[in-house]
């Protein structure tokens, strides 16, 4: 998040604009999300830094959706002409959730952004989407436990996703905790996957398989896992506890 106010900071700072120049907004993918500090295990709280680049503030929309590893709607909301979401729940720390937020603003238009990049202007306002995933991370910097991003995944520009990139897949893997099997919903297509634990540690690995598995994880020692898949339009990974 830092790197990414930076560069806007930068920009504006070496970028002579004129006033039929003046860049009230930037591109999907310069936005992102962010856990606030004050997150705990019984409420979250994240900011968008869309609501700081993208003006008019006033008619920023942020549609949040939270779900678990089973598709199942855990918190749903919009909100406008704010920077943070914030709420309370009764999530398991050892759940992996889907965060998804539709970020839209039809008075903000990108032509002065692609303009003084030396781009043709294209007409496209903000209509932004965002995916990632947030677990419970205990460790250093905070042994206590922190909310913590896994992907880190910056924003896709709606109207430039293509029909095979809204078709892609969700990961879901289920149950966790697990003591013997994991089902694993997996792309239509050929696909690898990687068993890891936290420290990096491969301690199983599948290729060229396809579909729906149903996975023995019941030689794993007790702990946090990673499952990386990778298959041709890319990669995702989720976690597991191993009981």
């Amino acid at each position: 998040m830092k790197n990414i106010l930076l560069k806007l900071a930068i920009f504006l700072g070496l970028t002579p604009l004129t006033k039929a120049q003046v860049v009230t907004c930037v591109p999907c993918d310069m936005l992102g999300m962010s856990v606030n500090v004050g997150s705990q295990e019984t409420s979250i709280s994240i900011y968008h830094s869309g609501q700081y680049m993208t003006s008019p503030q006033s008619e920023n929309i942020f549609m949040w959706e939270f779900t678990d590893q089973q598709a199942n709607m855990l918190h749903q909301d919009t909100i406008v002409d704010q920077q943070t979401i914030t709420f309370g729940h009764n999530w398991s720390l050892t759940d992996t959730i889907n965060v998804k937020v539709h970020f839209v603003n039809d008075s903000a238009n990108l032509d002065n952004w692609y303009i003084n990049q030396g781009l043709l202007p294209n007409g496209n306002s903000i209509n932004c989407l965002f995916e990632d995933q947030i677990y419970w991370e205990i460790g250093a910097p905070n042994p206590l436990g922190q909310w913590t991003f896994i992907h880190n995944s910056i924003g896709l520009d709606v109207a430039n996703i293509n029909e095979s990139q809204k078709d892609e897949f969700k990961l879901k893997i289920y149950p966790s905790p697990t003591y013997n099997y994991l089902n694993l919903e997996g792309p239509n297509e050929d696909y690898s996957l990687q068993i890891l634990n936290i420290q990096g540690q491969l301690f199983r690995e599948l290729n060229n398989i396809n579909g729906y598995q149903n996975i023995d994880v019941s030689f794993l020692p007790s702990g946090l896992y990673f499952m990386n898949v990778n298959y041709n339009k890319g990669n995702q990974t989720t976690r597991f506890i191993k009981q």
